[in-house]
């Protein structure tokens, strides 16, 4: 279907593919793994016909459509949800549509957008006001529903939960287009792909095998390169030492020139770095917390009118490594700010005797300072042995080598991201919460944080939808969701089997129902049309309510901001650096987060 021939790129003049060759056949379910910058998502891009190759060539039988999802994109804005779905089936569908033709299609589009999370209430919403994770999902359900005989997907589940994760597992799994995915999820991979692609070194080496197999597979492969390099070297230290030796002397300079000959024409071999990912990242021990470190009595948690959870009880005990799920915007976020004491609520929450918290979340990387390297950051947190591990250490979060002696303020957002987590894992504390913490890693930087996490002996709650990640590291899980916090003892495969998500099932029945039921609601558009007409005068007022409010925010943090750049610059000077000036830049740090999480909570409602 797609055929790759010899092809090559590089970026000033370094080299990212050498040379691959391979085919993609139809309805092939490939993995494309390899290292952060091993030129996954250049090959994506060249297969889409987006970037063009330095040589070689792609060509494609016969005239097959592709569906591209990158990690970024551009949004068009202007109009709702529902709209902005049907616009890839042309101006011959909308007409279909309006002489009830289109009933087929509909059911799949309804079912396909709330597999990716979203409520019928949301079809009529002007898709600005999405975040741009829902952003995404509308995007790849526009893919989807095209049936592309191609499908090329770039890391589709950073913005996903589990439901909709293993709802899209599903979709692909049955869907009849040939598939090429980009994802550091491994259970995803595992349940999609039946086929990996590895790139390294500029190489791609090709398995006709799930991911956890071609691991296996990988590691053979690895160390026959691993000892065909070493005796390679061998050999490269004998002959340079013969030459050395015999140079300058007149009866050995035949047998010379043929080794310098032999040397000139030799192919080096090149062997991957070993993985980072057998480093033992330790903890440092835990001070000791009282034997329940968050005790929750009927919390409950309203933003104006809006009920996030309420009625939620719970106890964690010391030690626990706790999950918390379910889809986005039920209230995940929201609780752990309650638990931090970064909000107020309702009920009862009280944080046990002598804990100490350690808290990752997406805006910790804004608290880095800029003007320290990445070694520096680390280094000033470290104690105890740990000091003489950092550099092995940063090498396993992806900031190995010259990475490490780059300035904070030269870092993208991920990178600062995973910075911020590895300082976070040096500070002693009992109570660590983690808010999505997998987000910016790759697979390898996966595994060495899983494993500090299970040596670690204090108490754990983890927000996350990465199921590889949480199973055999939890042993409870609350879910959200409803307005509910639900306690589900044992590990995330046992929620996930108790509730029966695997198949989703459930959801494609309650989704089938909704479109039988669709019938009946017609008959009563006409009675309801002045209600709804009321209903959606209100939603608008809101919605206009709540702009201006995030305006407002937005203008506060440009101000703020502008304020820190003026107080740093004066504190750069020494005869400026009072203790009234540095309150005002702990003061302005202070209200810059506090309008920040303000923002993201408006944002979150949406």
């Amino acid at each position: 279907m797609v055929s790759v021939e010899h092809l090559s790129i590089e970026y000033s003049s370094r080299p990212i593919l050498d040379d691959i060759t391979f085919l993609v056949n139809p309805r092939d379910r490939i993995a494309l793994v390899g290292k952060n910058g091993a030129g996954k998502t250049t090959l994506l891009r060249l297969l889409a016909g987006v970037e063009t190759p330095t040589s070689g060539r792609i060509s494609k039988m016969g005239d097959i459509t592709i569906g591209y999802l990158p990690q970024v994109m551009m949004h068009v804005d202007g109009k709702t949800l529902r709209e902005d779905v049907m616009s890839v089936l042309g101006d011959k569908a909308r007409g279909e549509e309006a002489r009830g033709e289109e009933a087929r299609f509909i059911a799949e589009m309804d079912r396909t957008i709330i597999g990716l999370g979203f409520e019928r209430k949301d079809f009529d919403r002007p898709c600005s006001e999405f975040s741009g994770g829902w952003r995404m999902r509308i995007e790849l359900a526009k893919i989807l529903l095209q049936h592309p005989d191609l499908l090329l997907l770039d890391e589709p589940t950073n913005h996903l939960d589990i439901e909709s994760i293993q709802w899209l597992e599903e979709f692909l799994k049955t869907n009849g287009s040939a598939l090429v995915l980009v994802s550091h999820d491994r259970a995803f991979l595992d349940n999609v792909t039946t086929r990996t692609i590895e790139i390294t070194l500029g190489r791609i080496y090709d398995y006709n095998v799930p991911y956890t197999q071609f691991k296996v597979l990988r590691q053979e492969r690895h160390e026959q390169q691993v000892r065909a390099y070493l005796n390679q070297q061998k050999m490269i230290q004998e002959t340079e030492e013969f030459i050395e030796r015999f140079r300058y002397k007149a009866t050995k300079a035949v047998q010379v020139q043929s080794r310098i000959k032999q040397l000139e024409k030799l192919e080096r071999l090149e062997v991957d770095i070993e993985d980072n990912s057998r480093l033992s990242l330790r903890f440092p021990p835990a001070p000791r917390s009282g034997d329940y470190p968050v005790i929750a009595e009927e919390v409950r948690k309203d933003f104006g009118e809006h009920m996030v959870f309420q009625n939620a009880t719970f106890t964690i005990r010391r030690g626990e490594k706790v999950a918390f799920v379910g889809k986005n915007g039920e209230g995940k976020t929201t609780l752990v700010r309650c638990i931090m004491g970064q909000l107020d609520h309702m009920g009862t929450l009280k944080i046990g005797h002598n804990v100490k918290i350690g808290y990752f979340a997406q805006n910790q990387a804004a608290l880095l300072d800029g003007e320290l390297t990445v070694f520096q950051t680390i280094d000033n947190v470290a104690v105890g042995d740990i000091r003489t591990q950092i550099r092995n250490i940063l090498g396993a979060f992806m900031f190995g080598g010259e990475a490490s002696e780059k300035k904070v303020k030269v870092l993208s957002g991920g990178e600062r991201s995973r910075l911020a987590m590895i300082r976070l894992l040096l500070e002693p504390c009992n109570l660590l919460i983690l808010d999505e913490p997998t987000n910016h890693l790759d697979m390898q930087s996966k595994d060495v944080l899983k494993a500090a996490l299970k040596e670690f002996n204090g108490t754990v709650i983890c927000v996350s939808h990465d199921r590889d990640f949480l199973d055999g590291l939890v042993d409870k899980v609350y879910e959200f969701g409803g307005g509910k916090v639900r306690e589900h003892l044992g590990g995330i495969y046992d929620f996930l089997r108790s509730k029966r998500i695997d198949s989703l099932q459930e959801l494609e029945r309650k989704t089938d129902e909704a479109m039988r039921r669709k019938g009946d609601e017609a008959k009563d558009e006409v009675t309801s049309a002045k209600l709804d007409y009321a209903a959606q005068k209100a939603a608008a007022a809101a919605r206009r309510k709540k702009e201006k409010q995030i305006a407002d925010i937005e203008a506060a943090i440009a101000k703020l901001e502008q304020e820190q750049k003026d107080i740093e610059t004066l504190l750069s000077d020494m005869v400026h650096q009072t203790a009234e000036n540095f309150q005002r830049y702990d003061h302005i740090k202070r209200e810059m987060e506090q309008r920040l999480y303000e923002w993201e909570i408006l944002s979150e409602e949406e």
